[in-house]
């Protein structure tokens, strides 16, 4: 009987080769497929996220006082017009917030934003539909029991525009003259607006004081702020501040007020905003680095009217 081998060298070389070829390909298979997972999951979730923050910011500007919407470099009482204010020294976007909860309310709303021209005077003004008792229950649930009607203001639909009238620069509003932003309490009977000192809360006076027939009741100012800046990696957190009232001398970043703040966003490269008229922009950008020698980048913009 004769034997014979199974391969011959030259059979045994081929095969090794083949396997080789078939291994290295196979290889580079798998690791095009976990780039592409990995660079899919990454779009997936810096789409979703960059989606649901300029969706937040958007909705809230949605309810801005328009005139009030302005820009800072930082933790500063030196402010800028938003619609003046260009370059990226510019840091934080803020803005006064009509109550919408309380107008909405849930049947009707609790505030009517009319006022009684004939029915008033200058140490009170009525509201009618207005119910105060219910704007400060309202207000004392979203604030979690740190704010109240006691701490509001009245703006007045076609009034002065004056941006220096909202309180932005840490001051508070202690005349009803010449002030955007009129701080107010609550009066005898719940449809009834009392004048008072923003800083003292004492009750003062709307003599001299053009009041309008419509107005907004805000009790917040909001703040989207850049925080957290790192040179090295060019990302950041974007952060949203409510629950503090300029008109009272407060500013975002005022200590000992239990001013509110959430993280919208980490990861973000960049957000800015631009206003041309009354219309707001804003866009943010954020990225991933997750990728070796790679980087992963997007933005999302939205107009606001």
């Amino acid at each position: 009987m004769r034997l014979r081998p199974a391969f011959t060298m030259l059979e045994l070389i081929f095969v090794i080769v083949i396997m080789g070829i078939i291994g290295k390909f196979g290889v580079e298979f798998l690791a095009q497929a976990y780039r592409n997972f990995i660079s899919s999951t990454i779009n997936n979730t810096l789409q979703a996220n960059s989606a649901n923050a300029v969706e937040f910011i958007a909705s809230r500007l949605q309810y801005r006082i328009k005139d009030s919407i302005i820009a800072r470099t930082g933790e500063t009482t030196t402010f800028t017009p938003l619609a003046d204010a260009s370059g990226e020294t510019f840091v934080v976007l803020e803005w006064v917030s009509s109550d919408i909860d309380n107008f909405r309310a849930t049947t009707t709303p609790n505030w009517s934003g009319i006022i009684d021209l004939d029915a008033g005077n200058a140490n009170l003004l009525v509201s009618p539909a207005t119910n105060t008792t219910d704007i400060n229950s309202t207000i004392f649930a979203l604030s979690h029991g740190n704010s109240g009607v006691n701490d509001a203001a009245l703006y007045f639909i076609g009034s002065n525009q004056d941006i220096d009238g909202y309180g932005w620069n840490g001051t508070a509003l202690a005349d009803q003259n010449g002030s955007v932003m009129h701080p107010i309490k609550q009066g005898t009977n719940a449809n009834e607006f009392v004048p008072r000192n923003g800083a003292t809360n004492a009750t003062n006076s709307f003599t001299g004081v053009n009041v309008y027939e419509y107005y907004q009741l805000t009790w917040t100012a909001n703040a989207v702020v850049m925080e957290n800046y790192n040179a090295g990696t060019k990302m950041g957190d974007l952060v949203f501040y409510y629950d503090y009232q300029p008109w009272n001398g407060e500013m975002f970043y005022t200590a000992g007020q239990n001013i509110k703040k959430f993280t919208i966003m980490e990861n973000v490269s960049t957000f800015q905003a631009m206003a041309i008229g009354s219309i707001v922009k804003i866009q943010l950008c954020t990225k991933s680095d997750l990728m070796i020698e790679e980087t992963y980048s997007l933005c999302k913009e939205k107009t606001i009217f």
